[in-house]
């Protein structure tokens, strides 16, 4: 019967395990010195070693020849063991054994001398996997064990083994084996086994492995079903990553805010019984190399193919590492309401429809309640205003002011003497929509925010600015866009402050809402949605009797 490389080459002694030096060492030199604890915690993620290490032990702390801490695998104890035949060395799958009774049962065992060896041991593997019970009933024994028995518990999510199990063990910590370990570890069964392995193939094995020993081994004995010569085309096909076009067109599509292409080659995938669970996956794998290759050019930590590695570099070329970032953090709340969504298809669609209109920032926890809820927010207030900050003096941006504003900021920045007194006293002209004027630098500014706020450019790529005085006035697309302003409203208010140097009273309106007329008014030849809505907003501060500069 054919034996898998994973188990076939599983180590057999500490000198074997690599990339754990900080815990093998430890443990040779406990067996040396003969300090062995009763109790011990393997904690670490799949694949680096936790079981093969607890066997390793097992066996060495019986082994009557040990050497250096290693055991000799020549006596009948090792060998014994090696076959899985010796009763003194006990292995528990604690996810099929998680009652109470399980437990119980190990107890009465622990209780009877070993037959052939010093210490009976008792592995429990993904020991996590016990109920509350079966934890109170196993904390007995472990408190005050014979001292003929050692426990060495076994886990990849240590965070759920209460805190009364982990005080009573000594615990190690598995860490993710290093590629060059693994690369090394795969060229050397290659050698054995007579099969030709290419140094980059081996590479890619160890990235795809993710710093897991088991998986890497895995994937090279479904790379030697294809064929005897692994190179990377093998790797790839076996893996399954060749041919992933469709994930460099949805993250183009995404970036470029294309939604009529990334859902089309959604509904494709869709067709071709694509999971959509698994697809969020690779996109996230796929931002992350995007991620790494803006912050840490020229690295050898992105996970890919060398073709594809142009492409991604091309792509993060024209991308902000925020806007990266942002949508790696959207998709993974996409990933984890994946597990509980009635239908994925629709919850995968609608997180890549608010990546392609750059709504990312609104997509939390919840799914459609907390989207709703994040565009909820104020819903009632149909003006957003904020005092802005002046951080320098932008005087060649004032310049770009319609005449009489440019001439109303001059003498605002020369005049600093006014008391509130003559400012409260002063008579209050009556500004009407016929007042204000459109804003002809808008566009300057929506390229600032590509550069600053990419998030914010795709609800104002279709806006109009207007202003008075020291008041501006926005007009957006729909009130979808509206309730995604006041999401931003923070950094729309930096950079316009930027911009000019000086602060405005910024209000945004959107275009379907009841307050906006539908009449036009003529200015410099062009047609401007009507402005009625600012009177409102000057009649409320003038009844509070209060200043037209609202704060």
């Amino acid at each position: 019967m054919y034996h898998a490389l994973y188990r076939k080459w599983r180590p057999l002694t500490f000198d074997d395990v690599v990339s754990q030096p900080h815990i093998t060492t430890t443990l040779k030199n406990q067996i040396q010195s003969n300090k062995i604890a009763h109790a011990y915690l393997f904690t670490g993620s799949r694949g680096t070693g936790k079981t093969t290490c607890a066997r390793i032990f097992a066996k060495s702390v019986n082994c009557p020849n040990s050497n250096h801490g290693n055991p000799c695998l020549k006596c009948e104890i090792c060998r014994c063991a090696d076959n899985e035949s010796l009763t003194d060395i006990i292995e528990i799958d604690a996810a099929s054994n998680t009652g109470v009774d399980d437990i119980r049962a190990l107890k009465e065992s622990a209780e009877y001398l070993p037959e052939q060896c010093r210490y009976k041991v008792y592995i429990i593997d993904e020991v996590h996997m016990l109920s509350i019970n079966a934890f109170n009933a196993l904390l007995k024994i472990m408190e005050e064990p014979p001292a003929h028995i050692i426990f060495i518990l076994a886990t990849t999510e240590v965070h759920k083994v209460p805190a009364t199990v982990i005080s009573r063990c000594q615990r190690f910590d598995f860490r993710r084996i290093r590629t060059e370990d693994i690369v090394s570890r795969l060229e050397y069964i290659a050698s054995q086994e007579k099969i030709k392995l290419d140094e980059d193939a081996a590479t890619l094995i160890a990235k795809i492995s993710d710093g897991g020993m088991r998986d890497a081994l895995s994937l090279l004995d479904q790379c030697i079903a294809y064929s005897d010569n692994v190179d990377l085309k093998t790797v790839s096909d076996a893996a399954g990553i060749a041919g992933r076009d469709y994930l460099f067109n949805i993250i183009e599509g995404i970036f470029a805010h294309d939604i009529k292409g990334v859902m089309e080659t959604i509904s494709s995938l869709y067709d071709m019984a694509k999971d959509m669970t698994r697809l969020c996956g690779e996109l996230l794998e796929q931002m992350r190399n995007l991620m790494l290759i803006k912050a840490v050019p020229k690295n050898d930590m992105v996970m890919c193919l060398p073709d594809e590695y142009k492409r991604l570099e091309d792509i993060a070329d024209k991308v902000d590492i925020g806007d990266i970032i942002e949508k790696i953090e959207a998709l993974s709340e996409c990933n984890e309401n994946l597990t509980k969504a009635a239908s994925k298809r629709i919850e995968f669609e609608m997180c890549m429809v608010k990546l392609c209109s750059g709504f990312e920032r609104s997509y939390s926890k919840g799914s459609v309640n907390g989207t709703k809820n994040a565009f909820s927010q104020n819903s009632d207030s149909q003006i957003i205003h904020r005092e802005l900050e002046s951080t320098s003096d932008k005087s060649e941006n004032i310049s770009k002011l319609p005449d009489a504003i440019a001439g109303q900021a001059s003498a605002q920045q020369n005049n600093q003497t006014v008391s509130k007194e003559q400012k409260t006293n002063a008579p209050k002209k009556r500004i009407t929509s016929k007042d204000f004027v459109p804003l002809d630098c808008w566009n300057e500014i929506i390229d600032r925010f590509r550069n600053e706020c990419p998030a914010a450019v795709g609800f104002l790529s279709e806006s109009k600015a207007f202003i008075y005085e020291n008041m501006i006035l926005i007009i957006v697309k729909d009130a979808f866009d509206l309730k995604m302003f006041k999401l931003q409203i923070g950094d729309v208010n930096r950079i316009i402050t930027d911009y000019f140097g000086r602060k405005f009273t910024v209000s945004v309106k959107a275009k379907d809402t009841s307050e906006i007329s539908d009449s036009k008014i003529q200015k410099n030849g062009e047609e401007r949605q009507s402005l009625s809505a600012v009177d409102k907003l000057i009649d409320k501060a003038k009844s509070a009797n209060i200043d037209i500069e609202i704060k």
